[in-house]
């Protein structure tokens, strides 16, 4: 048995799917490490994946990640975590990445206990909670409404550590989890260990991106060795190096407040933290500190449908149109809106539109610093309606414009390029978040764990 007056936590990469160089997870087990943990979602890549309960990865390259790590795992003799599965950790997600994870697991002849853990949520036990005041808006949101609930696809609930270290006691060596922290994921099993709160939660949240806090993010992951006073972070490829500073510049990483950072069970606090070399690759972290909350509270994502979306898109590179790009695309929306009344007999408040200028403030909009006319210009029409028909409809009746639209004072007619043939594209339901709130509950009210073979519907 390992002394674990030390818990060393193998952090592969920053997702599940992403990949990495096999010889740096080799390392990480040379290295001694206790636990390899992963991320496999997020809310990075908008409210799709949630509201339509589908992964942002493929298959192949999930298995490929599993088998790195299971293989490695196995002959350790260590467990594996891996939070937030199918991107947006709702039940089916969880179920995806354990249908994966069984075939790796019997193609490498592996037999490891498997516990998956859910945390997709029910809008009418949600409801019970916010009728007894339970759940609270978090900025920029105000209070929740039943209807809102009601109107969501899917809904998750993002867990602590706590489900995570029930798993593990209870047997399981791969521990599948719902939607979870980024950082529950790294800091269950030194919790579990008896780590302290503050070393544990900032290494965790250091480690969460894998190798985004070294010289080389794309070189592969870290090791985490948390201890009684502290913690160190090592790059798991030797070529590559942590550096002060890029440890403590992940504390600026999706955070709202460098300083600190609130979890389910508290709040860690970086504010005595001191980040010191140990070498040239080295980085040892101390003074971190974490204050339990007084009531422990569960995040709420969830995500609705808006309508159904079409795109369309077209090239300009006429040196006339782009002397004044604004006054063309103004005059776009302009006829848009006409033609679309004239034709479709839709009010403008029955639909919307987006038209983004890309090779010109399509980004940064009016904060762009001025440049002088583009070059050339991709032109992207996005049409919101309440049915497909509809949108598609509607970006038809744009087609024309795209194609031809002159500007102001032109005498002739141009003639614009589309990239596809037919220049419509049908993009299916569009969602978007509309839950950040917070539940007042107990740690493991809200998730339900299944260990071993699948045995629900």
């Amino acid at each position: 048995m390992r002394d674990m007056d030390k818990v060393r936590v193998l952090a592969p990469s920053g997702m599940l799917g992403a990949g990495w160089d096999h010889a740096t997870i080799e390392r990480g087990i040379a290295l001694g490490a206790d636990v390899i943990s992963i991320d496999g979602g997020s809310t990075d890549s908008g409210p799709y994946y949630l509201g339509a309960a589908t992964a942002k990865t493929t298959a192949k390259a999930v298995a490929r990640d599993l088998r790195s790590l299971f293989t490695a795992a196995a002959g350790a003799g260590i467990p594996v975590i891996v939070g937030s599965c199918g991107t947006s950790g709702t039940d089916s997600g969880v179920d995806w990445v354990a249908g994966i994870a069984a075939e790796v697991l019997a193609e490498e002849g592996l037999s490891l206990e498997v516990a998956r853990i859910y945390s997709e949520q029910d809008a009418t036990d949600l409801k019970e909670h916010l009728d007894a005041g339970r759940i609270h808006p978090l900025s920029p949101l105000g209070e929740l409404r039943a209807e809102t609930l009601e109107s969501c696809t899917h809904i998750v609930g993002a867990m602590g550590h706590e489900p995570i270290v029930e798993a593990l006691r209870a047997g399981a060596r791969v521990v599948l989890a719902g939607r979870a922290t980024d950082t529950a994921v790294a800091a269950a099993y030194p919790l579990m260990k008896g780590m302290p709160a503050g070393p544990t939660w900032h290494a965790a949240k250091i480690v969460e991106c894998g190798g985004q806090c070294t010289s080389n993010p794309r070189a592969g992951g870290v090791l985490a060795t948390i201890d009684a006073h502290g913690f160190t972070i090592e790059p798991l490829d030797p070529a590559v190096s942590c550096t002060p500073i890029s440890v403590a510049a992940h504390m600026l990483y999706e955070t709202a407040d460098p300083f600190e950072m609130r979890e389910p069970a508290g709040t860690l606090d970086v504010r005595d933290a001191r980040y010191t070399a140990v070498d040239d690759r080295i980085v040892r972290v101390e003074g971190s500190r974490f204050h339990p909350a007084e009531q422990y509270t569960i995040k709420l994502e969830g995500a609705r449908i808006t309508g159904y979306e079409t795109v369309s898109f077209s090239a300009v590179r006429d040196p006339l149109i782009l002397a004044d790009v604004d006054a063309w695309a103004n005059l776009m929306r302009a006829m848009i809106t006409e033609r679309v009344r004239q034709t479709l007999e839709l009010a403008d408040d029955e639909y919307a539109f987006d038209l983004r200028l890309y090779g010109h403030n399509a980004v940064l909009d009016d904060l762009e610093p001025g440049s002088g006319p583009p070059r050339e210009v991709g032109v992207m029409l996005l049409v919101n309606a309440p049915d497909q028909a509809t949108a598609t409809a509607i970006a038809k009746v744009a087609n024309p414009l795209m194609l031809h639209l002159p500007a102001p004072g032109m005498g002739y007619l141009p003639s614009l390029a589309f990239p596809f043939s037919p220049a419509e594209v049908e993009r299916g339901a569009a969602y978007e978040f509309v839950l950040n709130h917070v539940v007042d509950c107990a740690p493991a009210d809200l998730f339900r764990t299944e260990l071993g073979e699948k045995t629900h519907a």
